[in-house]
């Protein structure tokens, strides 16, 4: 049960990477506008306890995801 929200919060960030560079991770597209490089970790502090999300580094984009403020 613990893995649940962690799965589903590290979902949405990916998912935002995903429609910022126009373009899933290894896909190749025209209308491709940055590229992933790599990703760290962050914790989210939720009242399901700590979260650990892997959070996208994207070339050419800034990326600030609506879950992180």
């Amino acid at each position: 049960m613990r893995n649940s929200p962690q799965e589903t919060l590290n979902a949405m960030p990916e998912a935002e990477a995903d429609q910022l560079c126009q373009a899933q991770k290894h896909q190749r597209s025209v209308e491709r506008q940055g590229y992933r490089s790599g990703h760290y970790q962050r914790s989210l502090h939720t009242k399901a306890g700590d979260v650990k999300l892997k959070v996208s580094k994207l070339g050419k984009i800034t990326f600030e995801s609506a879950i992180i403020e």
